[in-house]
């Protein structure tokens, strides 16, 4: 019995030990997180706790905290883990919709004084080589258009001086003068096809810069657009006719009187392909290639319209014109949504593909920000001056770069949070290989869809409705033939295709066998417009473009290859 209880008694000693060494422990740990916490407050005035005034009462900093749980966890539901997930979703949606834009640390400064230069130091080794400038002074202002993936891009001077180039690399493709007034380039499906509006007519090259097609029937054009879904390419001339030319058939869709003047505004909706056109009243009109008069008209301005632009969602337009007002519409409700005063009506205008504005007013091009949310634009995001007169301005898709064409060559500008950061390669690959690019080129030819399709409206339900439902087809008497009327019915069939063999109708199918045809014709007019260029050169008397009181061509039948001087440069 006595050894029993003094096992007993040692068990009981060893339990206490046991407390007391826990409670040292504990003891030391609280005491030295306490000394850590003293270390990082620093001076004893900090040592103090802070205070808050909640409701009228004084909450210390841990007081604060809990009371700020309890209350989120009474919002969410009584969950206090609801709480933490929804603030960070909500964190995460913030920051998601304003990623990349410039962020200032102090409310002082304003976005607009933001130079070119400070982007460029501020950004990585890669970002900075985006932003140049290309000197060509001699055969401006510059028309520009990148291709759909944003990795290539052709430049048109007016004077005639046309380049295309990989403005990343700064590989030069191609580069040449068309002897000839260049009113509007433009890229096709493929960035291996480039069209020029030209005087005499619209020129098909490649991008080596070899002559494919003319359409000599699309004189006089001002303007031009492509809808890639279709393949349709628009134009838009001085006499007020509006013509759709399928690209892939080398074929007219459509062609359109409007009455309406001069067209030398005009731009597409991304989402259903109607095209906009702004005309000397005011007006705005919406067309498609099915009917003969506007789909819709609207009354944006008391002077001419200068400008149009519609943004990526297709819902909204933004218009310029020489009443110096920039205007946003709905295009659902047709109704303004906001209305800003410039210095001057703006020349060019373009959507990003996240909402940014980008207007261009003589030599100065500023970005706007929130247009379609706000009712009036009070100060730009960015402002930029170009050395000369802006003629046309573009954003780059899926990247922060602008792309400004003026009188004295082109500049890319870097505008923070302006392009895409998610590529669909199904959709566009700018990194696509030879073999992707033609397996691409024939799924677009198989899902190319037809002009009928195009309109303000979704009425294709309509129309595989009517397909359903076909009305009942009436069977006619078969009449029996004698004889004699079934050898006059042989007879009539021989002479019928004896006509069309004299006739060698055109088999539309063979689209490459003429385009041969057409480039060996082409190389070899190269080779004798090169001539005459030489024989110019060479005889300044009998030279018909010699300038007065002096030796030299005139500039705009003289290719110096300035763009590729101007690339080496960079």
């Amino acid at each position: 019995m006595s050894e029993q209880k003094s096992s007993a008694k040692d068990l009981d000693l060893e339990k206490k030990n046991k407390r007391k060494k826990r409670t040292k422990n504990a003891k030391r740990y609280y005491d030295d997180k306490d000394q850590k916490d003293e270390k990082d407050d620093g001076d004893a005035s900090k040592q103090k706790t802070e205070t808050f005034t909640v409701d009228g009462a004084d909450v210390s900093r841990r007081r604060l905290a809990k009371w700020k749980k309890r209350r989120m966890a009474k919002i969410d539901g009584g969950d206090p883990s609801r709480s933490k997930v929804a603030k960070q979703q909500k964190t995460a949606f913030e920051h998601g919709e304003e990623a990349g834009y410039v962020e200032f640390e102090s409310d002082e400064e304003h976005d607009s004084r933001l130079s070119q230069t400070d982007i460029v130091d501020a950004v990585d080794v890669t970002s900075a080589t985006k932003h140049f400038d290309l000197s060509l002074k001699d055969f401006g202002p510059y028309y520009i258009d990148y291709n759909r993936s944003g990795r290539h891009l052709v430049l048109g001077g007016k004077r005639g001086h046309m380049a295309a180039f990989d403005w990343q690399t700064k590989k030069l493709h191609c580069e040449f003068n068309a002897l000839e007034t260049v009113n509007s380039v433009k890229w096709l499906h493929q960035e291996t096809l480039l069209a020029a509006a030209q005087r005499s007519g619209v020129y098909v090259y490649d991008n080596q810069g070899v002559e494919i097609h003319v359409l000599q029937q699309l004189d006089a054009v001002l303007r031009m657009e492509f809808l890639p879904y279709h393949m349709l390419l628009v134009t838009a001339n001085e006499k007020g006719f509006l013509g759709y030319t399928d690209v892939s058939m080398g074929t007219r869709a459509a062609s359109i009187c409007t009455g309406l003047g001069r067209l030398d505004v005009m731009t597409h909706n991304p989402q259903n392909a109607v095209v906009l056109l702004g005309h000397a009243p005011g007006t705005v009109t919406m067309w498609t290639p099915t009917t003969k008069g506007p789909v819709m008209k609207m009354l944006c301005h008391k002077a001419p319209v200068s400008a149009l632009a519609v943004d990526s969602t297709g819902n909204y337009v933004a218009t310029s014109g020489v009443d110096r007002r920039l205007k946003v519409f709905d295009l659902r409700t047709c109704q303004p949504l906001s209305t800003t005063r410039l210095t001057m009506g703006a020349s060019s205008l373009d959507f990003s593909q996240r909402g940014l504005l980008a207007a261009a007013m003589a030599t100065r091009v500023q970005v706007y920000r929130d247009v379609c949310r706000q009712t009036s634009v009070v100060s730009p995001y960015l402002s930029h001056m170009c050395g000369g007169s802006v003629q046309q301005l573009q954003f780059c898709p899926f990247e922060d770069v602008l792309g400004v064409g003026h009188q004295r060559g082109f500049t890319s500008l870097i505008v923070p949070g302006s392009g895409e950061a998610d590529i669909d390669a199904m959709e566009v690959n700018p990194y696509a290989t030879k073999k992707q690019r033609q397996n691409a080129e024939v799924k677009l030819l198989l899902d190319k869809l037809q002009p009928e399709m195009i309109g303000l409206t979704n009425w294709v339900k309509d129309l595989s409705s009517k397909s359903r439902s076909r009305p009942p087809v009436s069977k006619q008497p078969v009449k029996k033939l004698g004889k004699k009327e079934k050898e006059q019915e042989v007879r009539e069939k021989k002479r019928a295709s004896v006509k069309t063999e004299d006739k060698q109708e055109y088999d539309p199918t063979d689209v490459l066998a003429r385009f041969r045809k057409r480039t060996t014709e082409n190389v070899a007019g190269l080779f004798v417009r090169k001539r005459e260029r030489e024989f110019a050169t060479n005889n300044f008397n009998m030279c018909p473009w010699k300038q007065k009181n002096s030796d030299q061509v005139h500039p705009t039948y003289v290719c110096t290859g300035m763009v590729q001087e101007a690339l080496l440069l960079i």
